[in-house]
Parts: structure tokens; sequence; C-alpha cells
């Protein structure tokens, strides 16, 4: 069996808190094979980059590099935050063009094949993740490295138009022509991909997994949607019953049904519609008001970018509004919280609303909506509510599908879920869980490392 590298923007090292369920796949990939875990430290210091860290864990050895302020600037908080985030999921209105930003991200992708190259075997896979490394493969082939290379992509794919919008789009994204296997969230990426090397992509559609390049490589592409450790997910929210924090927000909720959000802080996750949402739920259903309580997990990041600092804002200006015009002494309608919660207690959380609101106005998958669905007493599922412009739409049809920009369908939506009886919820949760148990995070990244080991 060839032995498996992994390069990412960050490194789960071992003894830090894993961020998800992808580390726990990636680590057990690497586990099984043996191999290599490599990326950023995450650390920012003075001097030049590239200092080289390196630890063993369990058969696997953890290489991390060190970026300094100018790189971290330019390819992190720049390239990949400023200009990628926001094109990759359909904002050009705030992309930003800097030059200099772009030379940064190249930079820090040179430094990354650098120090990368010298360490990998004919015979290795190499399996490089997302939008921050988009050249690396093109980079490792230019140092002479021949071994397979696969991509994928975790966040969406704008159409060919947007892509072509930005400057110099040809550069960036013939890189991708160096992966031997370029995998996608959704089949709807996977074509907005295809149709791009078609029209402005200088390459053509050989047939349904395969494109050619100019020079006549031929690459496949695939939709490999992720997924979640589904029976991981389901124990630890059993067993978060039992804690004093899901007693207290329990008895906190006075019997009242409780609706939740967990969404990172960004502008792509369509908070002020989901919030506006909600205030539209309490006028247009008075017949519910005082029975639901919505409680939105927001935890700030990219705090220094000021787009994320105006979403804050925003948010508390409209949580602000919708209690002052709805609260009752005893009942505060829409509670809004800025920071982390552990992931164990979440998953309590979400056993025990009734309903999940899962609304971005684009997401590659979101496994927030498969979290939900994961976490429910099969006796007393809860309805999850989630948006056509979420990847994880594609698969999960029977939640109550929604339109995010749609304020008045949404609020329609939460109040069906809140009145929803139980027979229905059980069919509805019954077909999302079947599923997710069939198709969880291990056989996501079995699926991808054959189809990239047969490539």
């Amino acid at each position: 069996m060839s032995r498996l590298v992994v390069v990412s923007n960050r490194v789960a090292i071992p003894g830090e808190s894993l961020p998800g369920g992808l580390a726990v796949a990636l680590q057990a990939a690497l586990g099984e094979r043996g191999g290599v875990w490599f990326g950023w430290s995450g650390k920012t210091v003075r001097g030049d980059s590239g200092d080289v860290h390196e630890q063993q864990h369990g058969g696997i050895r953890y290489v991390t590099i060190d970026l300094n302020r100018a790189d971290v600037d330019d390819y992190y908080n720049g390239f990949s935050n400023r200009t990628l985030w926001p094109l990759l999921h359909f904002r050009l209105d705030l992309v930003d063009y800097d030059r200099a930003t772009r030379e940064g991200y190249r930079r820090v992708n040179a430094l990354f094949a650098d120090t990368l190259a010298p360490q990998l075997r004919e015979d290795d896979i190499v399996w490089i993740h997302d939008y921050h490394l988009i050249p690396l493969a093109a980079l490792l082939r230019e140092r002479g490295v021949t071994c397979r290379i696969g991509f994928f992509l975790h966040v969406p794919l704008p159409s060919a138009d947007l892509l072509m919008a930005m400057p110099d789009h040809a550069r960036l994204f013939s890189t991708l022509y160096a992966y031997d296997l370029l995998g996608f969230q959704t089949s709807r990426d996977n074509d907005r991909f295809r149709t791009y090397v078609r029209l402005y992509g200088g390459g053509r559609i050989v047939d349904d997994s395969l494109i050619e390049a100019a020079d006549g490589r031929r690459i496949r592409t695939a939709a490999f949607p992720i997924s979640i450790d589904t029976p991981h997910i389901a124990r630890q929210a059993a067993a978060a019953g039992g804690k004093s924090a899901l007693r207290n927000l329990h008895n906190s909720l006075e019997r009242r049904m409780l609706a939740i959000g967990v969404d990172r802080l960004d502008y792509s996750k369509g908070l002020p519609e989901r919030f506006q949402a909600f205030g539209r739920y309490l006028e247009r259903h008075p017949e519910q008001k005082g029975s639901l309580t919505y409680l939105q997990i927001a935890p700030v990041s990219r705090g220094e970018v000021n787009e994320y600092q105006h979403l804050r804002n925003q948010l508390e200006q409209i949580a602000g509004h919708i209690n002052g015009r709805h609260a009752a002494p005893d009942w505060t309608p829409l509670r809004y919280v800025n920071r982390n919660i552990p992931h164990a207690m979440l998953t309590g959380y979400y056993r025990m609303a009734r309903i999940g609101l899962v609304t971005p106005l684009r997401d590659g998958m979101n496994l927030v909506a498969k979290e939900y669905v994961a976490a429910q007493d099969p006796g007393d599922p809860g309805v999850l509510i989630l948006s056509l412009l979420a990847g994880a739409a594609l698969e999960m049809k029977e939640a109550l599908l929604v339109n995010p920009h749609d304020v008045d369908g949404v609020a329609d939506a939460i109040a069906t879920a809140a009145a929803m009886p139980l027979a229905e919820r059980k069919e509805r949760w019954q077909a999302m869980m079947a599923r997710l148990l069939e198709y969880d995070i291990h056989a996501w990244r079995r699926g991808y490392l054959q189809a990239l080991e047969s490539a």
C-alpha cells in the first residue's frame, strides 16, 4: 500500500483539539497507511518563513512550517481569504483584487513545494486540500515530483463567468491541470469546473469524468460529498444530556421549543437574512409567539477583517431590534452567542432543538446540517430547515428546503417545523439518518483515495 501524504493549510497536531470530522478521517487514513501530514504550523514568526517542525505519533509524521507576518498577511489573510473566499462563494462585490497578495500566495505555495518535494517518494499518494493550495501540484511537478497527486475543494465553486472575472484567472486555475484527480463537494461544482475548462480554461471535455488540458494531459474530476462520523456524533449527543450546561439550557427554556443555528461568523452563512426571517416568523405567526426560542451560536472568525466587523455589528443591531419588539419579561426570543462552545456540548444542544436552522447563502457542503440530523433523539427527532444553496441540500431532500434570501419563505418553514407532527418528523429524520449511516466520513475518504489510486 502506498504511503499517504496529506497537505492542508493547517495540521491537526496530536494533543491539540481536533477541528472536526475531517481531521478524524484524515488521521484514520494516515494511520492505516502510515504517512505524513504537512502544512502551516499556525505560528507567525519574526524573520524568514520556513522553519520546519516535526513530530511522530501513531505511525504518522506531522511536519509543519512557520510563516512570517508578511507571508501570513499575503497568503492567508490576503489572497486566500479576501480574494479566493469571496470569489468561490459567488461574492464578486467583496473580492480584493490586490496583485501583491496574489504574489504572496504563490510565494508561500512555492515554499510549501520546496519543503515538501525532497520528502516525497515516487510511489506516494499526495492528497492536497482546499483553496489555500490550488497551485501546489504544479509547483511540485516543476520540482520533479511524479507521484499521484489529488486535490479536494471543500468550498463551493462558482460559475465559469465568475471565475473568469478574476484578473489573470487562467494563471491560477490552469495549475489544477497538474493534479491526477480533482474532487468537488457536489456534481454542481464539478459541472461548473468542467464548463470553465471548456469556455475559458483552454481545455476540452473528454467524457463524464475526464478533462484534457491544452498540452494533452488528462485529469479525472468527480464529486465526493464530504460527510461526518455519524455513529460518533449520535453517541456524543446522547451522552451530553447529563451535562449541567444542557440541564441549565433546558430549564431556562421553561418548556418552550428550541431552534438552533451554529455557524462561524461569516458573510456566506446568511445570518442577517436568518435573523430577519425569525423576526418575520414572529410577525406572520402570532399563534406561535412565545412558544419558541432561537439560539444562534456564531463564534467570531477573521475578526480583523472589516467585512466581518461590520457583520457582527449588523447582527447585534438586528437581534436587539427583534428582542426589543417581541420579548416578554419571561422570554427572550433570540439568544445570540459570540463564543465557541465545545463540540460535545454542541451536539447535545442539537439533540435538544426541535428545529435546526442551516440557511447559508452559499456553502460547499455544511456539516452542521448533517451533525444536527445525526444528533437527534430517534424517538422525538427535530426538523432540519436547510438552504437550497448548501451542498448538503442535494443529499438531504427530506429537510425543509428553503431559499435563504426568501425571508417570508424561511419564516413559514419555521412555523411548519414547529407544528410538524411526530410521525412526519420521524419519517423525514429516518430517511436522512439512514443515508448518513451508509455514507459517513470514512466512506468519503475511502471513496476519494480509491479514485485517486485508479486515476
